[in-house]
């Protein structure tokens, strides 16, 4: 069986408060992105173990300590008896640390996968339940679906937002975000405006509105993160924001275009 997870993008992010667990409560609304993906295929292994291939973009990790590993063992406990011996063949091609939640894609879908496979008939809402302990991006794929999101993430709810008469363009630097990093500049408070009510105005309103505050600390740090979002308007965006915590920065254009970034280290993909 082979599935191609796909990446998200966050319209919006608010950082609203911090949470007694030292995690922050945020608002977003998480977007399905299903042109940029990674291969995700599971083959019955012929011995006692299971293992895990992966090619394309590296993963500097012990398989055993990748996300796809990590869900199949979580799906064994839940399913108890049920052989899961599995060669897992995973191709990268979503960038780590961009902020598109690839590593939580992929582990969200070998949970869908194995569900599929072995018929086990477990529920979306249990699904997002045992997701959760993967990552805080992981119940988002379960739904694949544009939501709204509070929370760390995960509590969702379905909202209208369709995209598909646009184009996308996603700018990846060579530059590694953490997630503490991140955090660390973030001073939460309560927006003026929800994410979920901008998100009802015309494209036209985003700029000045739709806001991912992770950007005002992360941009004076990284000013070459900026520059990319300031180069993908030039080149005729309606809306550019980056996605997340991480470095990917995407445009939103009316038509396919080619854009030109200055950083040359840069990727870009068109989606």
């Amino acid at each position: 069986m082979i599935t191609f997870p796909n990446c998200k993008i966050n319209l919006g992010l608010n950082i609203v408060s911090k949470r007694p667990d030292g995690y922050h409560n945020l608002e977003t609304i998480f977007y399905p992105l299903k042109g940029l993906n990674d291969a995700l295929e599971l083959i019955p292994s012929n011995d006692s173990e299971s293992h895990l291939i992966q090619s394309g973009d590296v993963i500097d990790c012990e398989p055993e300590k990748n996300l796809v590993m990590k869900a199949l063992r979580l799906m064994e406990k839940e399913a108890g008896n049920v052989n899961f011996k599995q060669n897992i063949h995973l191709e990268k091609s979503i960038p780590s640390g961009a902020g598109l939640g690839g590593g939580s894609a992929d582990a969200t879908f070998t949970l869908l996968m194995l569900n599929d496979m072995f018929k086990l008939n477990i529920g979306e809402t249990r699904l997002i339940e045992l997701s959760k302990s993967l990552g805080a991006d992981c119940p988002f794929f379960v739904k694949n679906k544009p939501v709204y999101a509070e929370g760390i993430g995960e509590i969702m709810t379905d909202i209208e937002c369709d995209l598909s008469d646009k184009h996308f363009v996603v700018v990846k630097p060579n530059i590694h975000v953490s997630t503490k990093e991140a955090f660390s500049g973030v001073k939460p408070q309560t927006p003026e405006i929800s994410v979920k009510d901008i998100i009802k105005r015309p494209i036209s309103e985003w700029k000045s509105l739709l806001k991912n505050d992770f950007e005002d600390s992360i941009f004076p740090q990284y000013p070459a993160i900026q520059k990319i979002k300031e180069e993908l308007y030039s080149a005729g965006a309606i809306y550019a924001q980056m996605s997340g915590s991480g470095s990917a920065v995407f445009g939103i254009f009316d038509k396919q275009t080619k854009v030109s970034i200055s950083d040359k280290e840069s990727k870009i993909y068109y989606v």
